[in-house]
């Protein structure tokens, strides 16, 4: 007898979420808040894209507690400067918010990165 193991639907939004925190999913969309973009950088268009190259490293390598299971927040510090995220679910023309998160047909992914004072 072959055992398959179906995923729980948090199991499936917590995949879904991880693709598109590694940049996996072409529907979704990464954003960043001005405070946090200026805080990381200076005036340039240099350093603001290497802020933004860090910020998506950072993110990227992000390890989640058994406290949130879905993967679809959470914080770490880049240069003593606290950065937080979150992970939205609207439908497919952004207007409203996802029916159903775990259906990817369904579902577009915008995560936000900020700091405290953007909550």
């Amino acid at each position: 007898m072959i055992e398959n193991a179906a995923e729980t639907r948090v199991e499936t939004i917590a995949r879904l979420n991880d693709r598109c925190r590694q940049g996996l999913d072409r529907t979704a969309r990464i954003t960043v808040t001005r405070t946090c973009l200026a805080t990381l950088s200076t005036d340039t268009l240099a350093s603001e894209a290497v802020a933004q190259a860090r910020l998506l490293q950072e993110l990227r390598r992000h390890s989640f507690a058994a406290d949130c299971p879905e993967r679809d927040r959470g914080s770490f510090i880049i240069d003593d400067t606290e950065v937080f995220f979150r992970i939205d679910y609207y439908d497919p023309a952004l207007e409203w918010g996802s029916e159903d998160p775990a259906d990817a047909s369904r579902t577009a992914r915008v995560l936000t990165l900020m700091l405290r004072e953007d909550l």
